[in-house]
């Protein structure tokens, strides 16, 4: 797909750029970025602009296949050496590169790298094609696209596994952005102009199913009806004899439409499959997490089934990916799309003979009247490998309560959400969830009180943001309460969540409360673990904590410590880094208002566990951004 290349930023700035080979440029003069492995870790910690990258993960990408003695110090010499180039491009007075929560940090404007405005300009044209401007919308995503280089993202480094992995994302974004402009193009009746690039775009990915029928469109509306037809002809052999499956009902029924001469337009969802669909309503202020989202599209709505954990801390925002996510599988999904609650209102787990009758009344999958449980676990089993869905089964208290409904064989795939791991379920892919970075939170909070509003005052913003810990939940309330509260200065609402002893009172918005749904995860923890986070609330509070610490704070020896730590993992109730490192260099974190939260509990309970040192009160700043 040939395409201009990225354009630079404002004069003055360093403009970087992923979107071809990595690049950065000042003023049209090129920045030397140094030799390989500084170009590796550059490209790095770009991919994640300001946002942590922590160094066992820096060190994966450099030397994948083993580390020297030596790994971490010529980190350090690589990044002070891209601190140098910076800082004589930027002035003394910016520090691009900073140390940051045990990794590195590359600070970055949306106007200084092509990927962030890439980002900006889809979602801005996605948010113009909901509200139905699609001119707008096919023109900002046309921007969009045309940011992209010539070659392949980041294709001067891809001989490293990291690097290749993070081009391969960019690629899957692009080719998303690239059906939504044609999709638009189309409806505006300018299918021309999308013709030549979806052709070449169907030859290099001739399984994506959007990719073929906007190319069908295309054809069909600028008067190539056999060619069209064809098309889909080509789709149908295709499948059948490399997968041995039929096109979807919409593919199909676009065909049929076009057989007609009716008016053809993007595939939509059959009707017969409106029956099996039960979700709730996808938030319109779903922010971010676009990695994680796109993994989940990629695995759950490939060709075979899959079945997917998606795990953290309570309040993460775990429901709200899931869902968006099922939302977004419409064409995949063909038989349904099912939502069911693995608890109960009070919390309580559901039992998985009580699931099973529901999947099978919204699913039409029921046995005979008042089955025993055996036959009703046959039946379900039956129609998942007789059909072609996707089952969302959110908040799982345990494995016992999810294996019978897992398929066994089939095309279905199963998407679950819990607090825990569910490390006992095998052969599952999975998304562990921490609380976003800054700017994702920023802009949630922006959705519910208005963007004019957090541009008043951005560094209170900021403050509300981080006394959250980032907490979407605990961000999504604060939003509600101050949509409300319109007198209420945000520096003064801000003050009130940096007190300690009052913030889980703040956070309450109606009958949405981060006190009530943090006493759910609460109740899942057994005595021991209860006891154990107690003591760990005061070393976790400052950043985390390492293995040293907890074994002061819990008063065990190593073995005994390193258990205990990782059945607060396996809950959900620490996090820990993403990438293998030794128990003693790690790095654990408590989410900071669970921190609160086991002291207020400590308190009334009156646990036995020794009392954890004071916490900061009002004013505190170092504050946790991860959960």
């Amino acid at each position: 797909m040939p395409l201009p290349p990225a354009r630079p930023g404002s004069a003055g700035a360093v403009y970087f750029s992923l979107l071809g080979p990595l690049s950065a440029v000042i003023d049209g003069r090129p920045l030397p970025l140094g030799p390989r492995k500084q170009r590796l870790v550059l490209a790095t910690l770009l991919s994640r602009p300001n946002t942590p990258v922590p160094v066992d993960v820096l060190t994966d990408v450099v030397w994948p296949e083993g580390p020297p003695r030596t790994a971490r110090k010529n980190l350090q010499v690589y990044v002070s050496a891209a601190r140098a180039l910076f800082g004589g491009a930027d002035g003394d007075d910016r520090d691009r590169v900073v140390h940051d929560c045990g990794g590195y940090r590359l600070r970055v404007e949306e106007g200084e790298l092509d990927t962030l405005r890439f980002r900006t300009l889809a979602r801005a044209g996605r948010a113009a094609g909901e509200r139905g401007d699609l001119r707008t919308a096919a023109r900002l995503l046309r921007e969009a696209l045309d940011l992209w280089g010539e070659r392949p993202p980041l294709h001067d480094l891809r001989d490293s596994a990291g690097v290749a992995e993070e081009a391969e994302r960019l690629e899957a974004r692009c080719l998303t952005v690239y059906e939504d402009w044609a999709e638009a193009e189309i409806e505006t009746g300018r299918a021309g102009s999308a013709l030549d690039g979806l052709r070449d775009l169907v030859e290099r990915h001739p399984y994506r199913e959007r990719l073929r029928a906007a190319w069908m469109n295309s054809l069909h509306q600028t008067g190539r009806q056999a060619e069209a037809l064809a098309v889909y002809d080509d789709y149908r052999q295709l499948l059948a004899r490399e997968l041995g499956l039929e096109p979807s009902p919409a593919m199909t029924g676009l065909y049929r439409a076009m057989l007609g001469e009716g008016r053809a337009s993007r595939p939509s969802a059959p009707r017969s499959a409106a029956a099996g669909v039960s979700l709730p309503a996808d938030s319109r202020h779903f922010t971010g997490r676009e990695d994680e989202l796109a993994r989940l599209l990629d695995v759950s709505g490939g060709p075979d089934g899959a079945v997917l954990v998606v795990s953290g801390p309570a309040g993460v925002g775990k429901s709200a990916l899931a869902v968006r996510a099922a939302h977004l599988l419409a064409d995949r999904f063909p038989d349904g799309r099912v939502h069911v609650r693995a608890r109960r209102e009070d919390g309580a787990a559901r039992g998985r003979n009580d699931m099973l009758d529901e999947l099978g009344r919204l699913c039409g999958a029921g046995g005979p009247a008042r089955p025993d449980p055996a036959q009703a676990e046959n039946a379900w089993q039956d129609w998942l490998s007789r059909h072609r869905a996707l089952i969302v089964l959110d908040d799982v208290a345990d494995e016992a309560s999810v294996r019978g409904l897992l398929p066994r064989s089939g095309r279905c795939s199963v998407l679950l959400t819990a607090r825990g791991q569910l490390a006992g379920l095998e052969a599952a892919h999975r998304t562990a969830l921490t609380a976003p970075g800054e700017d994702e939170a920023l802009e949630l909070l922006g959705t519910l009180i208005g963007e004019d509003r957090l541009r008043t005052d951005r560094a209170a913003a900021l403050r509300v943001v981080r006394a959250c810990g980032g907490l979407p939940l605990a961000v999504a309330v604060s939003g509600m309460r101050l949509a409300v509260l319109r007198h209420l200065p945000l520096a003064e609402y801000a003050d009130r969540l940096e007190d300690s002893a009052g913030v889980l009172d703040e956070l309450v918005a109606g009958d949405v409360s981060v006190r009530s749904r943090l006493a759910a995860g609460w109740r899942d923890l057994g005595a021991s673990d209860r006891g154990a986070l107690v003591r760990l609330a005061g070393p976790a509070w400052d950043g985390g904590f390492t293995l040293e610490r907890a074994m002061t704070a819990l008063d065990r020896d190593e073995r005994g410590t390193i258990r205990a730590v990782e059945s607060l993992i396996d809950s959900g109730a620490v996090t820990s880094p993403a990438g293998e490192v030794t128990a003693h260099a790690a790095l654990y974190e408590v989410p900071r208002l669970l921190c609160l939260f086991a002291r207020e509990e400590a308190g009334r309970e009156g646990a036995g566990a020794r009392e954890p040192a004071p916490l900061p009160g009002s004013g505190a700043s170092r504050l946790l951004s991860r959960g």
